[in-house]
Formats: structure tokens, C-alpha cells, sequence
């Protein structure tokens, strides 16, 4: 019961955005609350969403704590898998892009450098929907 409200609130969310927002932005949205919701069954501690410097360059879609590891999360999401896994798009420029970003978080949270890790969660919109969370997808070092 309480997933067919789950599905039901997303589905009428989803419906709200396509109302204020292009169709593809929408259907970001929608994937970022399907993997925010998936860490948090997982045991993640959720501390922020969409987080951007006040540079204003780079955001990153999700920001939590699994046990001691602050995790960036980046998410990505697509209709379908037929041109590929949507974590293919996470390219080097992105990582570069994520790390710039994720430093500064860490900078101004005055928290250690060396316990983050960078994940991704993968969403498929087909029938029914596929989720995959890649744990430590790259490296920040190997990023730059």
C-alpha cells in the first residue's frame, strides 16, 4: 500500500513539473526523488539536494552521509537505455565539474577531503522503471 502512494505522489509531482518545466528537466526531477528515496532505504542520510557554489558554476544532485562517507551523488536519468546507460554521460568534463564542486562543499563544511566518495544512480524510465547505484564510480583524484 504504502508504495502504490509512493508511485501515486510521484506521479502527480511529475505531472506538477511538466506544467513549469521543459519535459526533460521534469523528468530530472522525477529521477532525483527515485534515487533520493532509494539511498535513504539503503541507510544514507540525506543532507542536501541540488547543492550549488555561489559561484553558481556546477550543482550536484545529491549530497548524504553513508555511515563516516560524505557521498556525491550524481544522477542521471533517461526514457530509455537505447542509446546506452545514462551513467555513460557522466564524462570526464562532468567529473571535473563535480569535483570543483564538491570541494567547495567540503570547504565550506570544514570537513576532510579524504573520507568522500562519488556515486551514481542510474534511472531508466521503461515499464517499471530501473534504478542502478554505482558506490565509488570515480575517483577524485583521477578526475582533474
Amino acid at each position: 500500500m504504502i508504495g502504490f502512494l509512493l508511485r501515486l505522489s510521484d506521479s502527480m509531482r511529475h505531472r506538477a513539473r511538466l506544467r513549469r518545466w521543459s519535459p526533460d528537466i521534469a523528468l530530472g526531477r522525477r529521477g532525483e526523488d527515485m534515487a533520493h528515496r532509494f539511498l535513504r532505504k539503503q541507510g544514507f542520510q540525506v543532507v542536501a539536494r541540488n547543492y550549488r557554489p555561489r559561484s553558481g558554476a556546477g550543482e550536484i544532485d545529491l549530497v548524504a552521509w553513508d555511515g563516516g562517507t560524505l557521498v556525491f551523488v550524481e544522477v542521471k536519468s533517461r526514457r530509455t537505455d537505447e542509446f546506452g546507460a545514462p551513467e555513460r554521460a557522466v564524462d570526464r568534463d562532468k567529473r571535473e565539474a563535480l569535483v570543483l564542486t564538491a570541494r567547495e562543499y567540503t570547504r565550506r563544511a570544514r570537513l576532510d577531503w579524504e573520507a568522500v566518495r562519488f556515486d551514481i544512480v542510474s534511472v531508466v524510465f521503461s515499464k517499471p522503471p530501473s534504478l542502478a547505484h554505482t558506490r565509488d564510480a570515480f575517483s577524485p583524484n583521477r578526475a582533474l
